[in-house]
């Protein structure tokens, strides 16, 4: 497999799934997978990453973090689901690129 045949899918899945929750008005999302296997590989340390990023940004209150237990994909893992989207082998710095990207615009409502 072309692994950059692979990043253009996910580039685009991930582009598609933003418009698409965006133009529905649908809830952003995170889902951060728990199982033991994904936990010990970094979702541990993602866990607090992710509600600093979401304090820190004032979004905490806009996007709904949540965690799930395993989804089958532990060879795969660290896993975890932003609007839709499952990623695999995320470390920390694919992470924030995808909270960057996923959650940029999102705005606090008053």
């Amino acid at each position: 497999m072309n692994i950059f045949l692979s990043i253009d899918y996910y580039r685009y899945q991930s582009i598609f799934w933003r418009h698409y929750f965006e133009r529905r008005g649908m809830e952003k999302m995170i889902v951060i997978c728990m199982g033991s296997s994904c936990f010990a590989r970094g979702n541990r340390d993602h866990l607090e990453l992710i509600e600093n990023y979401l304090h820190g940004n004032r979004i905490d209150a806009e996007v709904r973090f949540s965690g799930c237990r395993c989804r089958g994909e532990c060879g795969r893992g660290p896993n975890l689901e932003i609007n839709g989207n499952l990623y695999h082998e995320v470390d920390t710095g694919t992470l924030l690129d995808l909270l960057e990207f996923h959650f940029s615009g999102v705005t606090i409502e008053t």
